[in-house]
């Protein structure tokens, strides 16, 4: 269903700048666009496509509004106000309320008549899910859970025993939560098993994505902290702790008893050592190595260990010039005739 420019810029709290009568029915990127759709421009590298944009309508910065005479939305956060226009265009589709005959609902659960559950579902004895929370095909979800309102559990995720699950969060298929920390014991040479006994406790509008795998508690709770958001393939380990408003790219793996803050930024295969603290406002770089607690804000990156952004990107020129400076060290050396007469022999060879 279309919508006029100047309804939609009232839903998403924008301003219209040209005709608001114009009408859109769908988002699509400049390259891309065409008649009836409106496109966004949130960076500046991408505006030159805004002179060949086939758009009815766009979303743009206040900097860039005189840019191009077509109909617009202006906010001073181009892809947030793009991103409520989206939700606005393309609802979600709406499953219909109740079970469905395939599905297994326990007698001892509690299931919201607006809530739904699909075919071959299981729902658990003692489990509550709140008021229109969807619980997908395939999906099961154990004993004493706790499923908050407007839930959604997509098809084939597995909820463990007594899983907390805010309300509006969203998890994703072939996502497992709750299931074994990794607790292992070792005696005369033989691993005892060490019974995980703490829940998964999620908050409020949290997003997990596909197989994406958070384990319970050794003792006290996992907690995951309202607004987090976990891309594809996360794993995060036993009693650890995400502040809220975190947000985790894919392939990321925090060991057991870690605390990250609020606020922080970590990007795709970090790897996060257990048992230290992350403070609130950290942005860790795709595949940093981080083995000790950060303490103060900002930017680390690096292998082993992770530093400040601007301390490794100096290491890094550094070692790209290696070569460079072992040559030039040679030839200060010999005009100095303090040139080692093995410098040659102990030089490793190049690689081919």
């Amino acid at each position: 269903m279309s919508q006029p420019l100047s309804e939609l810029a009232q839903l998403v709290g924008a301003a219209v700048d040209g005709d608001g009568s114009v009408r859109v029915s769908h988002v699509a990127t400049l390259e891309s666009a065409g008649p009836g759709s409106i496109a966004f421009l949130a960076r500046a590298k991408y505006r030159k496509q805004l002179a060949t944009t086939g758009a009815a309508a766009v979303i743009l910065a206040p900097a860039m509004a005189a840019e191009t005479p077509l109909p617009k939305l202006v906010s001073k956060n181009p892809y947030a106000t793009y991103a409520k226009v989206a939700t606005i265009l393309h609802p979600a589709q709406i499953a219909e309320p109740g079970c469905h005959p395939t599905a297994l609902v326990d007698p001892g659960a509690r299931v919201a008549p607006s809530a739904s559950v699909g075919p071959r579902a299981i729902v658990g004895s003692g489990t509550i899910v709140g008021e229109r929370a969807r619980i997908g095909a395939g999906s099961i979800v154990g004993a004493g859970v706790a499923i908050g309102d407007d839930v959604l559990l997509h098809a084939n995720v597995t909820i463990y025993d007594r899983t907390v699950i805010g309300p509006r969060t969203i998890v994703h298929s072939g996502a497992v939560i709750g299931a074994d920390g990794f607790g292992m014991a070792e005696e005369a040479g033989r691993w005892i098993k060490i019974p995980q006994i703490g829940r998964v406790v999620i908050g409020a509008d949290v997003e997990i994505g596909a197989n994406t795998t958070i384990d319970r508690g050794a003792i006290e709770d996992t907690v995951i902290e309202s607004d987090v958001k976990l891309d594809n393939l996360v794993q995060i380990g036993h009693n650890c702790q995400i502040g809220a408003h975190t947000a985790i790219a894919g392939c990321v793996g925090i060991a057991g008893s870690t605390r990250i803050g609020r606020n922080c930024l970590i990007g795709g295969a970090a790897m996060i050592n257990g048992h230290i603290e992350i403070c609130d406002g950290v942005v860790i770089d795709g595949a940093a190595m981080v083995r000790r607690s950060i303490g103060a804000p900002g930017e680390y990156a690096g292998l082993d260990p992770a530093l400040p952004g601007k301390q490794w990107r100096r290491i890094v020129a550094i070692i790209n010039h290696l070569p460079e400076l072992e040559k030039r060290i040679h030839r200060l050396e010999a005009a100095a005739g303090t040139a080692p007469q093995d410098a040659a022999a102990d030089r490793p060879e190049e690689a081919p």
